[in-house]
């Protein structure tokens, strides 16, 4: 007998099609299949494939915000918060690889993507300030723009969903610690 599905494993599922085979390659229909339902099982929870899409890109959203909530983002220096945050979003990443993946590769093509990037771009405004008063305070470098350090770290970070597998030999928290590493000291030994 089939076990039934909520929308919550109805939404890990279609989020896993859309990042093998890209939103917009992406059907109902492959959706459907990768749940072992119908599509008419589907509709039953969503009106759509952009419903799904908007309830996977909120998860993946409101998981990187609650990371800015968080006691270790918001106690401390502003170059400890960083090392927080950035520590976070890769833990995040790798905890939420499906969801992070799609939403690193959306373009804006539908209203749902769009609300999406003007999001994610919220959270980088504000990582960027925490950027600016550790530049500030002489403890991040000062001779890169505050912005362009913040795309640099994340694109670092977000990266790992192109080719981390956690099927792989390296756990997740060694990458989590990697990208802090290489972010905040370095290649250098």
């Amino acid at each position: 007998m089939r076990k039934p599905y909520g929308i919550e494993t109805l939404t890990d599922i279609a989020l896993g099609v859309f990042a093998e085979r890209g939103y917009d390659a992406a059907s109902m229909d492959d959706v459907a299949r990768a749940a072992g339902i119908t599509k008419a099982s589907i509709y039953h929870h969503v009106a759509g494939k952009e419903a799904l899409l908007e309830r996977g890109l909120r998860r993946a959203l409101d998981a990187l915000f609650a990371v800015l909530e968080e006691g270790g983002a918001s106690h401390g220096t502003a170059m400890e918060r960083l090392r927080y945050i950035v520590h976070r979003v890769a833990e995040i990443t790798l905890a939420l690889q499906p969801a992070l993946t799609v939403l690193f590769r959306i373009r804006g093509n539908t209203a749902v993507e769009r609300d999406a990037i003007e999001r994610r771009r919220t959270f980088d405004r504000i990582v960027t300030a925490l950027v600016r008063e550790a530049q500030q305070a002489g403890d991040a470098r000062s001779d890169v723009d505050a912005g362009i350090l913040t795309r640099l770290v994340f694109g670092m970070s977000n990266s790992v969903v192109e080719w981390y597998r956690s099927d792989g030999r390296v756990p997740d928290p060694e990458i989590a610690r990697a990208v802090v590493a290489c972010a905040f000291e370095g290649l250098r030994s």
